[in-house]
């Protein structure tokens, strides 16, 4: 059965000095302020659409990468992954780097990185993001 989510963001102003506020609608856990000083500068207390895909790109990789796991027969104590999202302002999205770092009973550390690398091309969020460049590292713990 698909599902679907919904976001919603307010923007008042410019897009220089405006401001919004983006609203988790789905799951009602918050709203967030966002600017462009928070996407192209420093954050100070405000996301950015890149900070909300790498939340969805390392929670998608992580299930992904449980679930190829588990499948093989390893299912892993503990999966660590990290998702770097690159904005150059101007250009857009450049790039999305992932770590991973699991904690996988009975696999050698080239099957963690093959899996890895499988979860890598096949999470549905890494499938959205075909446009951009995403590199990856894994390793055991």
């Amino acid at each position: 059965m698909a599902t679907t989510r919904t976001a919603t963001t307010q923007w008042q102003g410019s897009l220089l000095e405006g401001a919004g506020q983006v609203s988790l609608e789905s799951s009602g856990l918050g709203t967030f302020d966002v600017t462009w000083a928070s996407r192209a500068e420093e954050p100070n207390g405000r996301t950015s659409p890149e900070e909300l895909i790498a939340a969805a790109h390392s929670s998608c990789f992580s299930m992904a990468l449980s679930s190829a796991l588990a499948k093989a027969g390893n299912p892993p104590e503990r999966l660590t992954t990290t998702a770097q999202v690159t904005f150059q302002p101007g250009e857009g999205i450049t790039g999305v780097h992932l770590t991973v770092e699991g904690t996988v009973p009975g696999i050698s550390e080239e099957q963690f990185v093959e899996a890895a690398e499988g979860a890598k091309a096949n999470c549905p969020v890494s499938k959205a993001l075909t446009g951009t460049t995403i590199t990856l590292d894994a390793r055991l713990a």
